[in-house]
């Protein structure tokens, strides 16, 4: 039968056997960069991208040699053992790099405003940008559009003035307002209330004129209220 103390020392020579190992192995783990090394800080042979100097790898930058080849609308950016081809500014036809700082012409619609291509405002550049009478000119980025003037409207390409629909040409309830929505359900209410006394009452003569008297009122009340609307948009337009 094994003893305590033996099965501690089986633990510590466990133990110091796997730290060995571990220790052994993060030895001989290279970098990255490195494909083959005889030490952590000693590579023998560098993977692409890289290159050996001294027993360390070093990036190679594509973009200050002919290795890095890009399209005329990108510019070269080195990474860690490679490169990318990013996209020129809009602004740009060609480039050196990111932004419009960095192009070597500027775009049509772009000036050459101190160090920077920048947009071309045609709206204060062209005196007649918009030929239309009618039109009004908004800048955009690297052009400019024409839109019609406020109360008109395009068509077959040219700006008419919006036909405003007169109150006469309107039906009695096509522009009705929400207030006369609260008017027009308070006379429900009060015609529902007269119609069930009328009723109570029998047909009584008295309740039956009441009834009627004001449905009357109420009806108009609304319609001179509309009326007065009415007269009111026909001395306008004339």
């Amino acid at each position: 039968m094994v003893e305590r103390g033996e099965w501690r020392l089986v633990c510590l020579l466990l133990h110091a056997a796997w730290l060995c190992f571990v220790l052994t192995a993060e030895a001989r783990t290279c970098p990255p960069s490195c494909n083959k090394c005889s030490a952590p800080d000693q590579c023998d042979e560098c993977g692409g991208g890289w290159l050996l100097h001294n027993g360390t790898c070093v990036d190679i930058d594509e973009c200050g040699t002919k290795l890095g080849v890009c399209s005329s609308d990108t510019y070269c950016l080195n990474t860690a053992g490679s490169y990318e081809c990013r996209k020129c500014d809009v602004a740009c036809v060609g480039c050196m790099g990111s932004g419009p700082a960095r192009c070597r012409k500027c775009a049509p619609a772009y000036r050459l405003t101190g160090f920077k291509c920048l947009d071309i405002d045609e709206c204060s550049d062209l005196v007649l940008a918009c030929s239309g009478l009618d039109e009004i000119c908004a800048n955009t980025e690297g052009s400019f559009r024409c839109d019609c003037a406020k109360g008109y409207i395009r068509k077959d390409n040219v700006c008419v003035k919006k036909q405003q629909t007169s109150v006469l040409d309107k039906g009695l309830f096509e522009d009705i307002q929400d207030d006369e929505v609260v008017v027009l359900q308070q006379m429900f209410v009060g015609v529902l209330l007269c119609a069930l006394g009328t009723l109570a009452a029998k047909g009584d003569l008295v309740y039956t004129s009441m009834f009627i008297g004001a449905i009357a009122a109420m009806a108009g009340y609304w319609l001179s209220d509309r009326g007065d609307r009415i007269l009111d948009s026909y001395l306008k337009g004339h």
